[in-house]
């Protein structure tokens, strides 16, 4: 890689860093990421919308993926940096900037060096809410390509060393929201209405007991994220009531028991209080599971370039829609270190180290 290449990159990283766009808008993110390489390589470049990948053919048979994110956060930037955020109430403090940095990067060095069969380079929008990676996905199926790989930056691990760990990288994940609905009185004749609190609070006292860890193969949690009951009028009865949950777990089909099981709890409380209730999902990511060859050709490329490798012991709580792409194809989700004292993600703080630029493309290349 010519010094050329490795400040292109770095150049790149720095201008997505300063133009950062909310999950589902990066219109500009897009554009940018599409013009450099246009202007730099010969790639092929398919538009898919909110999305595109770029395309490398190779000089044998097979095909293998790399996805990139390239969504910001709803976040200030406070940090001093010549290239700090221009966009205010939006950041990059999860550093999908250097993902899709490091991804390009691999697309300008494929374009001098070729590559010895296809590869396809996603860049995908709306990571953080769970929104762009199962559209994106399904490009594995359409063109038959038997193996994917992303990573994610993560601080706390040595700089440029590789985490990873075979079956649930990721633990599923989804919003769900309980609305329940009665009937509005005047707050001195309660027994008139319906009132949704009790039904509410039966739910939220009933958490711990659904979510022992005892009686679950792996961690399952239910959190409460917001509870809304009532209005701020002392001469009404409450009547409307929602309660807000992010239901969590190591395995996907324990995170749908859990959800069943909720789901019966919310609508027996209804019943028996006489209230409508109605549900909702958001922020769906599905299980992380990297496959027990990916992960190992992850560490056999980590190993042939020196890159230290890590085995995790407990797979990461946080969600990642790297998950559809995994059902879709063998492959895996791995970490690369920002450093141990570096700061810590969607901290005001946080920025990525753009050392690892050329580590990342250099761990896509061995992995082709």
């Amino acid at each position: 890689m010519n010094a050329k290449t490795r400040s292109l990159a770095q150049e790149l990283r720095h201008a997505l860093h300063a133009h950062p766009e909310l999950s589902g808008q990066e219109v500009w993110t897009k554009a940018h990421l599409m013009d450099v390489l246009r202007e730099h390589t010969h790639l092929e470049l398919v538009d898919r919308g909110s999305w595109f990948y770029a395309l490398c053919r190779g000089r044998g048979p097979g095909k293998v993926a790399f996805r990139a994110d390239f969504d910001a956060l709803p976040m200030e930037e406070t940090t001093p940096l010549p290239y700090r955020s221009q966009c205010p109430g939006v950041a990059h403090k999860c550093g999908h900037d250097g993902h899709s940095a490091a991804l390009a990067l691999l697309g300008l060095t494929l374009e001098e060096t070729g590559a010895d069969r296809d590869v396809y380079l996603v860049f995908q929008p709306a990571e953080e809410v769970g929104g762009g990676g199962e559209a994106c996905a399904a490009l594995l199926r359409e063109e038959g390509i038997g193996e994917v790989y992303a990573f994610h930056n993560m601080p706390g691990y040595p700089l440029g060393a590789v985490a990873l760990r075979e079956g649930t990288m990721n633990c599923a994940s989804k919003g769900l929201t309980l609305r329940f609905e009665g009937t509005p009185t005047h707050a001195s004749t309660p027994e008139l209405g319906r009132n949704p609190a009790q039904a509410v609070a039966r739910v939220v006292a009933a958490l711990p007991e659904l979510t022992r860890r005892e009686d679950h193969r792996g961690l399952v949690m239910a959190t409460v994220v917001q509870i809304d009951v009532g209005e701020p009028a002392f001469g009404i009865s409450a009547y409307r009531g929602a309660l807000l949950l992010t239901l969590r777990a190591q395995y996907q089909q324990e995170l749908d028991e859990l959800e069943r099981a909720l789901t019966e709890l919310a609508r027996q409380a209804a019943r028996e209080d006489g209230l409508t209730l109605t549900l909702e999902q958001q922020d769906v990511f599905p299980e992380t599971a990297n496959h027990p060859a990916g992960a190992e050709k992850v560490r056999q490329a980590a190993r042939a370039l020196g890159m230290p490798v890590i085995e995790m012991a407990e797979p990461m709580r946080a969600s990642e829609d790297f998950g559809w792409y995994l059902r879709q194809a063998e492959g895996a989700l791995f970490l690369l270190g920002d450093g141990e004292e570096h700061p810590p993600l969607h901290s005001a703080d946080f920025d990525f180290p753009d050392a690892l630029l050329e580590k990342a493309c250099a761990l896509f290349q061995q992995l082709i």
